[in-house]
């Protein structure tokens, strides 16, 4: 059985722009990575797609699925919607309790989601909720109980906002996805609907591969900054 990683985002660019580094670089390893999206980001995350006259919420939110799923496959990772709404994103017990069953099914190594605080957008740390809680309740023995099952709740690692200072984002991980970075590049062409970031994600990418290489002392170009959540268990400190 493959390893599995757990990725839980409010909007389709979010898994992308943020992650799709780590979820490249781990499908290429090996690893089954699975996207949990809330959202199709039809309200306020598809500036390009409203620019269109005909648009409407439905055309919208088919484009923006179709853009997910294409950026997905090229990063090499399965994906699953909850469509519940943006700009607010409004989730359901049904929804928590489907989050809940992936966490068991999957049994992931690592959960990637939104950082805790967001003044920009609530959206991201209300995803960041939702993941927390059904990690949490798929621990409780007493949810759905029955025999057979192995979870263990995962480390939980935090990717970067689009303005980390005001998020009080603190890194403590500098990912090197040198390797994947191609692949990660490629995707962000499948969302035309944000092309305004491509550039930006870009810089992010290579200032956290410049810090990584200077935190490391390892030749690095382009990172992806983590704050994990949790402490990091260990048999020795180096």
């Amino acid at each position: 059985m493959p390893k599995t990683g757990f990725v839980v985002t409010a909007h389709p660019g979010d898994f992308v722009w943020r992650a799709g580094g780590a979820i490249a670089l781990h499908a290429k390893r090996g690893w089954r990575v699975k996207i949990l999206c809330l959202s199709f980001g039809e309200r306020g995350e598809s500036q390009f797609a409203w620019k269109d006259p005909n648009a409407t919420l439905e055309s919208v939110k088919a484009a923006r699925k179709a853009e997910a799923e294409a950026a997905a496959a090229v990063l090499g990772a399965e994906i699953e919607f909850m469509d519940a709404g943006d700009y607010p994103l409004v989730t359901t017990p049904a929804m928590m309790d489907r989050a809940i069953d992936l966490f068991r099914e999957l049994n992931p190594a690592w959960v990637l989601t939104h950082s805790l605080n967001d003044p920009y957008n609530l959206d991201h740390p209300e995803a960041t909720r939702f993941a927390q809680a059904a990690r949490i309740v798929a621990q409780a023995m007493g949810h759905k109980p029955g025999p057979g099952y192995s979870y263990a709740a995962p480390p939980v690692f935090l990717f970067e906002p689009h303005q980390p200072e005001q998020c009080n984002f603190q890194p403590n991980v500098i990912l090197n996805i040198d390797d994947a970075w191609e692949t990660k590049r490629r995707a962000f062409e499948c969302l035309p609907a944000q092309k305004h970031l491509w550039a930006y994600y870009e810089r992010v990418a290579l200032n956290r591969g410049m810090q990584g290489g200077r935190n490391s002392g390892k030749a690095m170009v382009y990172g992806e900054a983590y704050q994990r959540l949790f402490p990091m268990i260990m048999d020795e400190l180096a």
